[in-house]
């Protein structure tokens, strides 16, 4: 795990020395709202007719939302951003299934202190919209607001510019909220102890319906332009949790990169990766490819 952070991280502060200079050629920023906005449709599509290789017949979608809207005012910065993205997939003689469900909000306050540097303090929430189901015995995990992460402190943000940032915040509370029918030990069949053991659901103890961290936070993001028409967007999130297995730092890195055709059209590939041990004890990622409409707003 600590191989795959220090990966990570090389390879965004790699981004930002080599493209960092791109940056030096904005304009001075204008001062109050500051809005820009995304709405992306991604379509796959494969069927098969006597095809004797093998194949089934599927569709897949996904509809995704990102807006931001930033104020900037004399020594003070509010950066925010609101993130909404779902995916189906659908294979003939199968059920749909979700490949995409997400539901953001990040809000990062600054006041100038000197330089780059600024007093911070953020909020981060995200949760899912729809139920999720385990793959093998169609039991219902997880739905909307559980579970929910909620995560605000005081930092230090050091910002260039609204595409490249980075925010520490060492005292960092992070609160997970999940319902109680998940954690009713005993309408599955455990005790508080058993239930406890398996590590809770999603670190939540058995009977209760939020779980409390305290620790540290570093978010960074970087959005440059790779070449002409191609923009590539990166959000590294890092946390860790004083009060229990400090050592383990849970990692949420995105990259979205998008090959614009034309002003509707485009390639779009968003890449994710996750690791939270009090979630799954090993590292997720999830990958999603296509041919994309998109509507600036």
């Amino acid at each position: 795990m600590k191989k795959i952070l220090l990966l990570l991280f090389t390879f965004f502060i790699g981004l930002t020395s080599i493209f960092a200079q791109e940056d030096t050629k904005e304009d001075t920023p204008k001062e109050g709202w500051k809005k820009s906005g995304n709405i992306s449709l991604l379509f796959n599509q494969s069927a098969f007719s006597n095809w004797v290789a093998g194949g089934q017949n599927n569709i897949a979608g996904n509809l995704g939302i990102n807006y931001d809207f930033n104020y900037l005012k004399d020594d003070w910065t509010w950066d925010n951003k609101f993130i909404a993205a779902y995916g189906l997939t659908k294979i003939k003689g199968q059920d749909s299934q979700k490949t995409d469900d997400r539901l953001e909000l990040n809000s990062l306050l600054g006041k100038k202190a000197k330089g780059l540097w600024f007093y911070s303090a953020f909020l981060n929430f995200k949760t899912q919209m729809d139920s999720g189901f385990n793959k093998d015995t169609g039991i219902k995990i997880s739905h909307f607001f559980s579970p929910g992460y909620l995560q605000f402190g005081p930092g230090m943000l050091w910002k260039k510019s609204d595409n490249l940032k980075v925010n520490i915040a060492p005292l960092t509370s992070k609160i997970i909220f999940v319902h109680g029918e998940f954690t009713n030990a005993a309408a599955l069949g455990l005790t508080t102890e058993e239930f406890n053991a398996t590590g809770g659901y999603f670190g939540v103890d058995a009977n209760e319906t939020t779980r409390f961290e305290f620790g540290a936070a570093i978010g960074a993001y970087y959005k440059l332009t790779l070449m002409k028409n191609v923009t590539m967007e990166n959000i590294l999130n890092l946390y860790t949790n004083y009060l229990e297995d400090p050592q383990n730092v849970d990692l949420d890195y995105t990259m979205n990169l998008v090959m614009s055709i034309n002003k509707y059209l485009s390639a779009n590939i968003a890449f994710q990766t996750i690791y939270d041990d009090n979630a799954f004890k090993g590292l997720q990622t999830r990958e999603v490819f296509g041919i994309g409409v998109n509507f600036g707003f």
